[in-house]
């Protein structure tokens, strides 16, 4: 049976590249002339970040004496971000600037993850050469890295993005923290420019709206605006003495859809495939009284007959049921946000979960050396906890429980064509549950109790499952449900290619939220880093 952790309320607690990186030399703001005459309604102080690292090392070196004396030699590194979204709790640079500047912290708040788009191994990476004679490989049309920082920038926010096709002759902004004439010394600054054409390697060219030359250090990872909409386009990635390029910002979704398909949702709502929180597309399913699982009932000639299941529900339970089995081995990242209502995360975590024939443990990633049977409960007023329902709602709809299952009309999901079909699981099926506790600080009180479920199913044009959905069936009258009023999840699947093995289905995200009262709980999982792994065992003859 799955059974989902839920908790109430806390009573109590216990106690090499044609254009460089846009890291060169300018000749200072002064020689930028202004632009048009635009009003402009962002303060992009509150969008723009500086990034900045600097690391002191010791060292010798000889006087005039020619004796040795010490010396301190500094590396400083510079860049530029911006916020993603709204909280500004996401910072959005360049891969470049994500390897050589080692900021731990952005205007104060610690980094806790960071997300690259490229890297040496990716397709199409080529050496890039770096303003210290270095060389770091990547791919220069995915130039991008997301840090998420641990508490929101306060007094900051995102700005809307346009996935609009750029016209040539387009005026826009760029925006970005060039070094001051006295390093480090840096201020905001804005260098008016024009869409000039996309390049061949896949990024975008703007031309200055200057006659002087001019060279951007420590702007890279700023971003190119709309100068009337005021909309991001792109994100600016290099720069010569009379061209800026940048990375699409249809690129950053793609991107951001991959690494934080949540965020994703919320800014760039139509490119996800399918969106992580997506709601049914139907009202609930609940079968007739002499509904069969195996056989469906109609009339002919005044008797009853009873025909087999539609071929595509066959279908749909036997991709079920190889999703579940090709689930029983891998290890992967699973992270973890909690929150409520429609306030920001409160608690956050990590996890390598371990899937073994079917049973996961977990380690605190990356360091933890205890094997844990589940996450710890985040010390929260009230919460929720996902299981395993990533493996067990594919094997409900699969060949061995025979759940009543019906397909209904086939619906388009973000320009996409998506098969549905809905699941019901009765209270006799004993499939379905949840373990409300009630945590006293010193000890908890916490029972599992069965419940009727149903869902939906969404595949794409082959049946393969991209989303599962699961409604439990709760009621704030029954004790046993200790005021929760109801509880439901959201699973999505996406495909998984490592080096020479087939694509598999494989678990992204997991969504579960419910209602006790008027609160609304909520944890968002996300799985990353994928390693699958077979268990063989050959018998050899003496």
């Amino acid at each position: 049976m799955i059974l989902r952790e839920i908790v109430p309320v806390l009573v109590a607690c216990s106690c090499l590249s044609p254009i460089a990186a846009a890291q060169r030399p300018f000749p200072g703001p002064s020689t930028i002339p202004p632009s048009s005459a635009v009003e402009h309604t962002q303060d992009f102080s509150e969008i723009v970040v500086p990034i900045t690292s600097v690391k002191f090392t010791p060292s010798a070196k000889l006087g005039f004496s020619r004796k040795p004396g010490p010396k301190l030699d500094v590396d400083a590194n510079f860049g530029t971000g911006f916020c993603l979204d709204a909280a500004c709790r996401f910072i959005a640079t360049n891969y470049h600037v994500a390897m050589t500047s080692r900021a731990a912290k952005i205007k104060g708040e610690k980094i806790i993850h960071k997300y690259l788009a490229t890297g040496p191994q990716d397709k199409g990476a080529t050496a890039n050469s770096l303003p210290d004679g270095d060389v770091l490989p990547y791919a220069t049309n995915r130039d991008l890295a997301i840090f998420e920082l641990r508490r929101s920038l306060p007094h900051h926010h995102g700005l809307t993005f346009s996935l609009d096709k750029l016209e040539v002759g387009q005026q826009v902004d760029i925006y970005g923290y060039p070094h001051g004439i006295i390093s480090p010394i840096r201020k905001l600054t804005r260098f008016p420019a024009t869409f000039k054409a996309p390049t061949t390697s896949g990024l975008l060219a703007f031309d200055y709206q200057s006659d002087k030359p001019i060279r951007v250090q420590g702007a890279s990872g700023g971003i190119v605006v709309d100068r009337k909409t005021e909309k991001v386009v792109a994100i600016l990635s290099g720069t010569t003495e009379a061209m800026a390029v940048a990375v699409p910002v249809q690129t950053l979704a793609e991107f951001v859809s991959k690494a934080q398909p949540f965020l994703a949702e919320k800014i760039f709502p139509t490119t996800t495939d399918v969106s992580p929180v997506s709601a049914d597309l139907y009202p609930k399913f609940r079968p007739h009284a002499d509904y069969n699982a195996k056989l469906m009932p109609v009339h002919a000639d005044g008797l009853q007959h009873r025909p087999e299941e539609p071929a595509e529900v066959r279908l749909l339970r036997s991709k079920a049921q190889l999703l579940a089995d090709s689930m029983r081995n891998f290890i992967a990242v699973e992270s973890y946000a909690w929150g409520s209502g429609d306030k920001e995360p409160t608690a956050h975590a990590e996890y390598e979960v371990r899937v073994i024939d079917g049973d996961q443990r977990f380690r605190e990633y990356p360091d933890g050396k205890k094997e844990l049977e589940e996450v710890f409960f985040p010390r929260l007023n009230g919460w929720v906890n996902p299981s395993d329902d990533w493996t067990k709602l594919p094997k409900m709809v699969g060949t061995e429980f025979r759940l009543k299952v019906q397909q209904t009309a086939d619906m388009d999901v973000n320009e996409k064509r998506m098969k549905v079909f809905q699941y019901y699981a009765s209270l006799e099926d004993n499939l379905c549950g949840f373990r409300p506790i009630e945590d006293f600080g010193f000890f908890t009180i916490d029972k599992s109790v069965e419940t009727a479920c149903y869902g939906e199913v969404w595949t794409d044009e082959d049946t393969n499952i991209l989303r599962i959905s699961e409604h439990l069936e709760l009621s704030d009258k029954l004790k046993a449900y200790r005021g929760w009023e109801e509880s439901q999840v959201v699973l999505t699947y996406g495909w998984l290619k490592i080096a020479e093995e087939p694509p598999r289905l494989v678990p992204l995200t997991t969504f579960v939220h419910a209602r006790h009262g008027k609160h609304v709980y909520w944890c968002r999982g996300l799985f990353t880093n994928y390693q699958i792994f077979d268990s063989r065992v050959r018998i050899i003859a003496n």
